[in-house]
Formats: C-alpha cells, sequence, structure tokens
C-alpha cells in the first residue's frame, strides 16, 4: 500500500489550479454562508449579491468579508484574462510571422518564374528543358520491301496499261 507521502505529491497544495482554463473552471468556495460551487463569473455574482444583502441587512462585517471574497474571485479571473490575451497576442503574432514568411516565398518564387520566363524569350529560352512534345518527330526510314520477281511477261502489254487507266471488263 502507497503511503500517504506519495498520494499528496500530486496534488496542487495552494488550491491554485495548475495551468488550464480557469475561466470555465468550477470552484468550491467556502464562505461565511457555506460553499459556493460554479465558475469564477457565477461566484463573483453569488458574493456580490451575498455582499447586497447584508448592506441591506445592516450586517458591515459580513457585507465586507463577501465583498472581498467577491474580490479574490475576480481578482483570479482577471489574472486569467490576462494570460489568456496574452497567449492569444503570441499566437497571433506567431500568425503573422508565418504568412510574412509565405507571402516572401511565394513573392521569390513569382519572380523567379518571371526572370525565367523573360530570359528564355530573350535568350533562346536557355535553361529551358525540352519536353518530348517539342522535339521535331524523326521519320524512321524503312527497308524497301523485296520485289517479288515475276517472270518477264509481254513487254508490250505491260507498256500499254497506264496506271490511271480503268481495267477493261472481260
Amino acid at each position: 500500500m502507497k503511503s500517504s507521502r506519495s498520494r499528496s505529491r500530486n496534488k496542487n497544495r495552494n488550491n491554485r489550479p495548475s495551468g488550464g482554463n480557469i475561466v470555465n473552471r468550477v470552484f468550491d468556495s467556502s464562505g461565511p454562508e457555506g460553499k459556493v460551487r460554479g465558475t469564477p463569473q457565477q461566484i463573483i455574482e453569488k458574493y456580490n449579491q451575498l455582499h447586497r444583502d447584508a448592506v441591506l441587512a445592516g450586517d458591515r462585517v459580513n457585507a465586507e468579508n463577501f465583498a472581498q471574497h467577491a474580490e479574490h474571485y475576480l481578482r483570479m479571473l482577471a489574472e486569467a484574462q490576462k494570460e489568456i490575451d496574452a497567449k492569444r497576442e503570441e499566437q497571433e503574432k506567431q500568425n503573422r510571422e508565418r504568412q510574412a514568411e509565405r507571402d516572401r516565398e511565394r513573392a521569390e518564387r513569382l519572380k523567379a518564374q518571371e526572370e525565367a520566363s523573360a530570359g528564355g524569350e530573350n535568350e533562346g529560352e536557355a535553361g529551358l528543358v525540352e519536353t518530348p512534345e517539342e522535339q521535331p518527330k524523326k521519320r524512321r526510314s524503312r527497308k524497301p520491301k523485296p520485289k517479288a520477281e515475276q517472270p518477264p511477261a509481254d513487254a508490250n502489254a505491260e507498256a500499254s496499261e497506264a496506271p490511271d487507266a480503268p481495267e477493261a471488263a472481260e
């Protein structure tokens, strides 16, 4: 069995949250009228209401006590809001820096593309790579088919036949 000492190591000794979103966190406040539970804003409203009630009842001691409790949670809420705003500003600063870097890189790429296209027009498209579509097509020469040797026929028959003349019907 573990000792109580090891179990208490993880507990927050000063009763303050160790990070996280304090604005939406639910607290248990032990005030003079018993426990008040809720978010800091809800607790502030509750103690302010108890303060007004005590003032109307003429109980100055309890009224001051409730006002101090409300002020405590008001300060906690203000501190948490400052931290949230600081984180937001830091995040926005980082986002602006990233966007500026992207814009610089984009401008450099566009400038390089413009220089490449201007250089290609003036210098005979130097620096560009030829693609297969741009290369002229080479025609391969075929070996002539060997003519089948036919026995010499009537020499007059060949001369009389014109290539454009229609054949006679038999």
